[in-house]
């Protein structure tokens, strides 16, 4: 193979004018890590209380809760970006479809949307699982208390709950990083879309997606870690065992 490599492409100026390569990839992992952490927390959010109704006692709350669940988990990550930033704003009235479109950040809006949609489905999966996996006496012994079926979630299945399914919230923390380069499909340079464009301008192939690979598990190592480290402190003896997220 006749290829000219050129490791110090990183320190060279880019055409684009942000800097060197190095600066584009460090600003693209900027917008990743942006994009992912705004779309987690959406995806917490939305996916704790979907998930919450899915054990609730009313069943037309629990299929209404399944539908939500089986929608955004089964339409693929990229359909749904493309169905956030070129359908959707069309569904609305023509001033506020136009607003949308305007926006100078509407590639990370749709990104964020389409993240957190896309993997509250899968939280709220493991937060129902891990309330069905607790012994009914806990929920018994609430109501027994008197507490109501509100306070009997938040004071004593969601706890320990949440403590279950550390080690899975963990691998969505992964991949929503990694899902976050599906957004380069609508614009958003983010890490994967600037290692493209230092392919593109320096015809540097493996350099340019050999750094944002490292990158990405460099991101992915310290998740994973963190969530270690935050799994050991919250165990509960009998329900979880340490460093079972490595």
């Amino acid at each position: 193979m006749n290829y000219n490599w050129n490791w110090n492409i990183y320190w060279e100026d880019a055409p684009d004018g942000m800097g060197t390569y190095f600066d584009s990839l460090i600003a693209g992992l900027k917008w990743t890590l942006a994009t992912a952490g705004t779309a987690w927390v959406l995806a917490l959010v939305i996916g704790l209380l979907i998930g919450t109704l899915r054990t609730a006692p009313n069943k037309w709350v629990v299929r209404a809760a399944n539908a939500y669940v089986e929608l955004f988990r089964n339409i693929p990550l990229i359909v749904q970006m493309f169905l956030w930033y070129f359908v959707f704003p069309e569904c609305l009235p023509v001033d506020m479809g136009n607003a949308l479109k305007q926006l100078p950040n509407a590639p990370f809006v749709t990104a964020v949307l389409s993240l957190g949609f896309f993997t509250s489905a899968r939280v709220a999966v493991q937060v129902s699982t891990g309330i069905q996996a607790l012994p009914r006496g806990q929920r018994m012994a609430g109501v027994a208390l008197g507490l109501t079926l509100p306070q009997t979630y938040r004071y004593v299945l969601l706890p320990m709950a949440f403590r279950i399914i550390i080690p899975s919230l963990t691998n969505e923390v992964a991949a929503i990083i990694k899902n976050s380069s599906v957004a380069l499909s609508i614009g958003l340079i983010e890490l994967t879309a600037s290692a493209r464009s230092m392919q593109e301008m320096s015809f540097q192939t493996f350099e340019a997606f050999g750094a944002a690979t490292i990158i990405y598990l460099v991101v992915s190592v310290i998740a994973i870690l963190l969530s270690n480290l935050l799994e050991k402190t919250l165990r509960v003896p009998g329900f979880i065992a340490a460093g079972s997220a490595k």
